[in-house]
């Protein structure tokens, strides 16, 4: 390539927003961690919600990888400096996509014990004295959480193998590809939040969302796509992925502030235990506001 062709110009605009983004991102996805770790539970968390994200996030990266390649290769005609400034975007996706990962990850380790085991009881066999045997097995839920995580692993293994292909090869299906992985991103994510809202609607609980996440990563979904926006080489399909995410994520945090507040008036925590410490399940917050939060 033609080393006159590459980005030399410090934009210290570009610069200070590919900080401020980067450095944001990672503090917005802190608390949601960290709250899954110190409740020990991911309780309330919608593995369709995880499984869409992650692709989507997946796709997102790949896009802009790909439309960047020109510019990541620039890296050997410049400075260090003017390297890392010019392949802000990129950077920006690939924390965002391992961010969301990790939310993946956790939610697996920390699926609550409760809902991945289920007793199960035969009927009473006479060759046996009429009695019923009773055995442990894994739950549908769990089976769906493994599968779907397995397919999120799949998904980024062969969008990988395909976008490093054409991009070596420098074929001419790659503006094909690209616009694809923008369009698919932009779907999954404007599809994402709708499991967990309808996750969370049902529960009438926060469970192990994050209010404090939310309110850091909606408004900050404009600073993203302005920040994507701004970088040589991409088009609208790299940005219109995190807008879509942003609307969604900010109607699911107007819904648990609401269902917070709601939690109050009932005396109960996120997951549905009443507030002095007597054990109640998470699903018990589903029942109408009149009903007695302790049983007869």
């Amino acid at each position: 390539m033609d080393p006159g062709s590459c980005p030399a110009e410090h934009d210290p605009v570009a610069l200070t927003l590919t900080v401020v983004v980067t450095l944001g991102l990672i503090i917005s996805y802190l608390p949601q961690h960290l709250r899954i770790i110190m409740k020990g539970s991911s309780e309330g968390l919608s593995p369709w919600f995880l499984l869409l994200g992650s692709t989507s996030c997946a796709a997102g990266m790949l896009n802009v990888v790909a439309l960047q390649w020109d510019v990541i290769k620039c890296c050997k005609y410049l400075s260090r400096g003017m390297c890392i400034e010019n392949l802000g975007g990129v950077v920006q996706v690939i924390v965002q996509w391992i961010l969301f990962s990790a939310t993946l990850i956790l939610f697996l380790i920390y699926f609550p014990h409760h809902l991945k085991y289920a007793e199960i009881r035969t009927e009473p066999n006479p060759t046996q004295g009429n009695k019923s045997l009773t055995f442990r097995d894994t739950t549908a839920e769990w089976k769906l959480a493994v599968t779907l995580s397995t397919i999120v692993a799949a998904h980024v293994a062969f969008s990988t193998f395909v976008t490093l292909i054409l991009i070596t090869t420098k074929s001419s299906s790659l503006p094909l590809w690209t616009t694809f992985l923008g369009l698919s991103a932009a779907g999954l994510s404007s599809a994402q939040y709708l499991p967990q809202i309808k996750k969370t609607w049902d529960l009438k609980l926060v469970g192990s969302l994050s209010i404090v996440t939310m309110c850091i990563q909606s408004p900050g979904a404009v600073l993203m796509c302005t920040s994507i926006a701004i970088r040589p080489g991409t088009n609208w399909t790299s940005w219109l992925t995190y807008a879509a995410a942003g609307i969604l994520q900010g109607c699911l945090l107007v819904m648990c502030l609401f269902w917070k507040r709601r939690q109050r008036r009932l005396g109960i925590d996120d997951f549905g235990r009443p507030l002095d410490g007597i054990p109640a399940t998470l699903h018990s917050a589903q029942d109408d506001e009149t009903t007695p939060l302790l049983g007869d």
